[in-house]
């Protein structure tokens, strides 16, 4: 059983907090609002800041929307700074800045800690189902003594490089992601606007080439107009203008990653902001003056 710190405790964090308890853990939580009862229920401790979680664990794990939040909770008044003692392992599960990241990890190690960053994809079905993929940069000895407790969140788990790489991998995953939401939407609402019933259509290309898990999942979401968030527009916003400034810096064009992020801005101007990614499709259909199917 091993002391496990637990920082943001929303959509995600809160299912993959109870995965580790599930899995014989003492938990220490701390989130900005009251930690699940669930999870005190089950032994879990609260405590009243990052700083105490840091000295009452072995391994921290922090899950919080974007890169200044966990700038907060690392380097901020009462932060996991101020607590940490020697050879604790601090892991970063949000999605945030690589080039910030790597200036977190420097910070960190000079205090005689070791640095994961470790952000999942999935969503929230994949944090309840213990399923998310997880991309990780940092050492390999801090791999390997944490890679347990990511086994009890997550399936697909890879040591990409160093610190930074993994928060990369991040980026590039909702590259694809994004425009594979795109290309779903405009292939369902062009089906639905000549006629075709776009459920009937989804189903069949389910069985070719195009089918993927977004025309699985997010198919159907805009088929069925669920855009309750599993992942909010304006978090994928965030990654899409990372993927932007990135490429910015290194001098290389993602055109069609600008597009995506133009279409989720439209969404957000239109008060879709805290909608799924999928309701992306909403931008499109504005556009077009058609919905792919009616509510």
């Amino acid at each position: 059983m091993s002391r496990v710190g637990f920082i943001g405790l929303g959509i995600m964090g809160a299912p993959m907090a109870q995965h580790l308890q599930n899995g014989g853990h003492k938990l220490f939580l701390h989130d900005i609002k009251n930690p699940p009862f669930a999870l005190i229920e089950g032994g879990a401790t609260v405590c009243t800041s990052a700083a105490e979680v840091a000295m009452r664990s072995d391994i921290i794990i922090i899950m919080v929307p974007d890169t200044p939040h966990v700038e907060a909770a690392l380097f901020g008044e009462k932060g996991v700074a101020e607590g940490l003692r020697p050879r604790t392992i601090v892991v970063d599960m949000s999605s945030i800045s690589p080039i910030e990241t790597k200036k977190f990890a420097k910070k960190i190690n000079a205090l005689d800690c070791e640095y994961l960053d470790a952000p999942v994809s999935g969503g929230e079905v994949g944090a309840k189902a213990a399923t998310l993929t997880i991309m990780v940069g940092g050492s390999e000895a801090a791999f390997d003594i944490v890679k347990p407790l990511f086994e009890l969140m997550g399936k697909n788990i890879t040591l990409v490089g160093g610190n930074g790489d993994g928060q990369t991998t991040k980026v590039a995953n909702q590259i694809i992601v994004a425009l594979n939401i795109q290309a779903v939407a405009e292939a369902l609402l062009f089906a639905s606007k000549a006629g075709a019933d776009p459920a009937k259509v989804r189903q069949a290309l389910m069985g070719g080439f195009a089918n993927s898990r977004i025309l699985e999942v997010h198919g159907e979401r805009m088929v069925k107009r669920t855009f309750n968030p599993g992942f909010r527009i304006e978090l994928h916003q965030k990654d899409l203008n990372l993927a932007l400034q990135g490429a910015k810096t290194m001098g290389v064009s993602l055109p069609n990653t600008a597009m995506a992020q133009e279409l989720m801005n439209a969404c957000a101007a239109n008060g879709l902001g805290g909608m799924d990614h999928s309701a992306l499709c909403r931008a499109i259909e504005i556009m077009s003056n058609h919905q792919i199917a009616e509510a």
